[in-house]
């Protein structure tokens, strides 16, 4: 629905969901009488809630909101009313199997997002004005943001800036990466700190295991990671 009806950013940023105090949330919708829609997938207490500047409400219970399709269905037909006419895609959404909801297992990843935010919060606030918001992206659901920097690149006939991404991926064994782009393939070997390791296995990069960021300080291990693969990477990028 961001993608049909946000506000189109270039950097894609207006697909993104932002970590909210309870839960995860899309950026405003305009709504055609001027008003707005947000979205939240409130992990607090199990819910999706689509809620308009005029007060307007729905909400609808992730435990017992029946199969994937009927949910979808749901969302669709409310917005639709407030004035969002599609088209969009429900074919993403269609799944009639029986949908199961672990709320504990929610509340879970939903404090880890939380905590990572801070520490990547602190992280993002240090490095000046040359930053992307810290988003979860739909597509995987990992949480990132992006450093850019004062050097140009041609990409696809674009003029972009080169960049390293702090971001932490939350399915099966899960981690946190930091990639630089373009990929300097001379750094690979450079030490890094806590167990980090370099990636070039389907994507290149570094990644840091959850584990290993768990085993001691969180936060200091994870802030010394990020500032040693942003020393390694940026002096090719244009500090």
């Amino acid at each position: 629905m961001t993608r049909t009806r946000g506000v189109p950013h270039p950097k894609w940023w207006h697909l993104g969901l932002k970590v909210r105090h309870e839960g995860l949330a899309t950026d405003p919708l305009p709504l055609p009488d001027g008003g707005s829609l947000a979205i939240t997938m409130d992990l607090r207490h199990h819910e999706i809630v689509l809620r308009s500047s005029t007060g307007w409400e729905l909400r609808s219970d992730l435990r017992s909101a029946g199969t994937g399709t009927e949910l979808a269905d749901r969302m669709f037909d409310a917005v639709s009313e407030l004035g969002l006419e599609g088209p969009y895609d429900r074919s993403r959404f269609e799944n009639d199997d029986p949908r199961t909801y672990d709320p504990a297992a929610a509340e879970v990843y939903f404090e880890a997002f939380v905590a990572v935010n801070t520490i990547f919060e602190r992280r993002r606030l240090s490095l000046g004005d040359r930053v992307s918001p810290i988003q979860v992206w739909p597509h995987g659901f990992d949480l990132a943001f992006d450093w850019f920097g004062s050097r140009i690149e041609e990409e696809g006939g674009e003029r972009v800036s080169p960049e390293v991404n702090l971001g932490f991926y939350p399915g099966g064994i899960p981690y946190f990466y930091s990639n630089p782009w373009p990929f300097d393939s001379s750094l690979v070997g450079s030490p890094l700190p806590h167990g980090a390791q370099w990636h070039l296995e389907g994507w290149q990069g570094t990644m840091l295991p959850y584990a290993a960021v768990r085993a001691g300080d969180a936060a200091t291990r994870l802030l010394d990671y990020a500032r040693a693969v942003f020393d390694l990477a940026t002096p090719g990028l244009g500090v």
